[in-house]
Order: structure tokens, then C-alpha cells, then sequence
């Protein structure tokens, strides 16, 4: 059994989760995503968040999803990520939440190459 992750932990896996599915076209691993990024959610639900610093865990998000092992799947766009996360914390938590327009939001704040 494992530990949940850390509100930052489960902070940047979401935020990495938007980069892979803004990254990854492939419409059975967008599910995945979606699945994974509502799940996330959930762990994050009720959690008190105020000294968590979106752009400071973004940069690692972004590294975590452009890991090496999903490079051959990352053909959606060649993206340079920008430095700062382009989605809000209440917007990524909040009853507004729409995957698809955040993994839209993402894609569209990067640079492509």
C-alpha cells in the first residue's frame, strides 16, 4: 500500500498530467489523463492549498512530462513550456475545472518549435 502524495505532490502530478495530454494526442491515454487528473482532484478536495506556489511546482511538472519514456508518444507538437503556470490554482481546483479547455490553455501558452 502506498501513502497518498503530499498536497504538492499531487499538485504537480496534476499540472503534469495537463502538459502529457497537451503532448500525447492519443485519445485512449487522453482518457487515462482525464481519469487521472479527476482523481487527482479528489486527493487535492478539502485540502487547505494557500501555501502552495503553482509556478514553482509547474517547472517540475514539466520536466516530469516530458520524461524520456514518453518522448515517442509526444507528437502532438514540438512545445517549449512557458516558465510560468499558465493555469490558476482556483481555476485548477475549482468547480470550473474542464480538461479539455485546461489541457487547451496549456498547449496554447507554449512556444512551438
Amino acid at each position: 500500500m502506498t501513502d497518498a502524495p503530499s498536497p504538492a505532490g499531487a499538485l504537480r502530478a496534476l499540472l503534469a498530467t495537463l502538459v502529457k495530454a497537451a503532448l500525447i494526442p492519443d485519445e485512449t491515454r487522453r482518457a487515462e489523463f482525464r481519469r487521472e487528473a479527476a482523481e487527482l482532484r479528489g486527493q487535492l478536495a478539502g485540502q487547505d492549498l494557500s501555501a502552495l506556489k503553482p509556478d514553482g511546482l509547474w517547472g517540475l511538472a514539466v520536466r516530469d512530462a516530458e520524461a524520456p519514456e514518453l518522448r515517442s508518444e509526444e507528437t502532438q507538437v514540438s512545445l517549449t513550456m512557458p516558465q510560468a503556470c499558465p493555469v490558476a490554482l482556483d481555476t485548477l481546483l475549482g468547480p470550473q475545472f474542464d480538461f479539455e479547455a485546461l489541457v487547451k490553455r496549456v498547449r496554447d501558452s507554449a512556444a512551438t518549435g
